[in-house]
C-alpha cells in the first residue's frame, strides 16, 4: 500500500500534471499541423510547383507485379520521396511556429527581479582602511 501511495503522490504533482497537458497538447497541435500542411500549404505549393502533388513523387525501384488480389501479386517497391519533401515542409512550418510562440512568450513574459548585488566599499573606503592599517604598524 506505501507503493500506491508514493505513486499517488507522484502523479499528483504539478510537474507530471504540466507534463501530461503538455504531451496532449503536442499531440493535438501536430494533428492541426499535419492537416495545415497536407490540405493547405501543399496544394498552394504544388500549385506554383507545376501542379505536382509532392506526396506521388517516387522513384520506382521494382514495379507492381500483377493485380491486387491475385495470386503471386507482389506490390510496388518505391523510394516515396515526395512523402518526405511533405515532412520537412511540416518540419519549418512546426518551427517558424515555435518560433513565433517562443517569441511572444518572451515578448509579454515579466521580466525576472536580478537581485542586486551588495555595494562594495568605494575606492576611498579602501585607501583610508590601508593607510589606517599600515598607520598601526
Amino acid at each position: 500500500m506505501k507503493v500506491l501511495k508514493e505513486f499517488k503522490e507522484f502523479i499528483m504533482t504539478g510537474n507530471v500534471i504540466d507534463l501530461a497537458v503538455a504531451v496532449i497538447l503536442a499531440g493535438a497541435v501536430g494533428l492541426v499541423v499535419n492537416g495545415f500542411v497536407n490540405d493547405v500549404m501543399m496544394p498552394i505549393i504544388g500549385h506554383y510547383a507545376g501542379g505536382v502533388d509532392f506526396k506521388d513523387l517516387k522513384y520506382v525501384l521494382d514495379p507492381a507485379i500483377g493485380t491486387e488480389g491475385e495470386d503471386g501479386y507482389q506490390p510496388e517497391n518505391a523510394i516515396m520521396y515526395g512523402r518526405w519533401i511533405n515532412t520537412i515542409i511540416n518540419l519549418i512550418i512546426v518551427g517558424f511556429v515555435l518560433f513565433l510562440i517562443v517569441k511572444a512568450y518572451t515578448k509579454f513574459r515579466k521580466p525576472t527581479p536580478v537581485a542586486e548585488k551588495p555595494a562594495g566599499p568605494t575606492e576611498t573606503e579602501l585607501l583610508v582602511e590601508i593607510r589606517d592599517i599600515l598607520a598601526k604598524k
